[in-house]
């Protein structure tokens, strides 16, 4: 047999190099590179050898079928912000399989929490109970049953709600005409109070503050007989998270407002 040993063949531009007739065969040898642009066929493929190709083992000259992997895809959660205690949330997407893993991750620490409970309603919708006590912006980590998996950015705000300090009740009693320089209701985490439900005694005003509020002005001295006005306030905080509380102010009419005597 005859051996040539050469270190580089170059073919003039335009033209190729042939290695072997039909039916030859080119052998290289184990530890040896064959680099090239040329296409082989599947079929040319020859021997005992095998490839593996997505963890599946394929052997030379054989065939695979690609199974293509479908993730799940996140697109809403609701309530978005939520309070420490265990709170259910409805996530909405795609490709969910019964039943996905649902953690959540603390934005800035990184911390996990596993949602206490999953429940699968549909391809596009679970609802996960999650317990957060630590306040913070939260992402998501849903996985399937087969590891298909999406990761959302921060969607999911702890914080707490607004916890009022001035108790229900009676913020007091005074005469028709009286001037009220202030009257003080707190509500902590707050960011603004608004009169939810019922009426501040005529003439009189609430004035929203971050924190507290208060009720000021003159009351009006058309009332004409004892009248005890009731009111709900609800304080807001910056997470649009809200706490209603009840209040009362008695409004008396004296002799002087009667108009019985002359």
């Amino acid at each position: 047999m005859s051996e040539v040993k050469v270190n580089k063949i170059s073919p003039r531009s335009g033209t190729g190099v042939q290695l072997g007739d039909s039916g030859d065969t080119i052998t290289v040898p184990a530890g040896a590179t064959l680099t090239g642009t040329q296409n082989i066929a599947n079929t040319a493929l020859t021997g005992s050898g095998q490839i593996t190709i997505n963890g599946t083992a394929v052997a030379l000259g054989g065939s695979i079928t690609l199974v293509t992997e479908t993730r799940p895809t996140f697109s809403s959660i609701t309530p978005s912000t939520i309070e420490n205690t265990q709170t259910t949330c409805t996530i909405a997407g795609t490709n969910f399989v019964s039943t996905p893993l649902v953690t959540a991750i603390n934005s800035s620490t990184g911390a996990t929490v596993v949602a206490d409970e999953v429940s699968f309603s549909s391809a596009t919708s679970i609802t996960a109970k999650f317990t957060l006590p630590v306040d913070g912006t939260y992402k998501l980590y849903i996985e399937n049953p087969d590891g298909n998996a999406v990761q959302t950015g921060a969607v999911l705000t702890v914080s707490d709600a607004p916890a009022w300090q001035t108790s229900a009740g009676s913020l007091g009693s005074f005469s028709a005409g009286d001037t009220i320089s202030t009257i003080t209701i707190t509500a902590t985490n707050a960011t603004s109070f608004a009169v939810q439900s019922g009426s501040l005694p005529t003439g009189l005003s609430l004035n929203t503050g971050s924190g507290s509020a208060t009720i000021t002005g003159t009351v009006s001295s058309g009332i004409s007989s004892d009248t005890l006005f009731s009111f709900t306030v609800r304080a807001t905080d910056a997470e649009a998270q809200t706490a209603d509380r009840a209040f009362t102010i008695q409004i008396t009419v004296g002799a002087n407002n009667s108009g019985q005597f002359n």
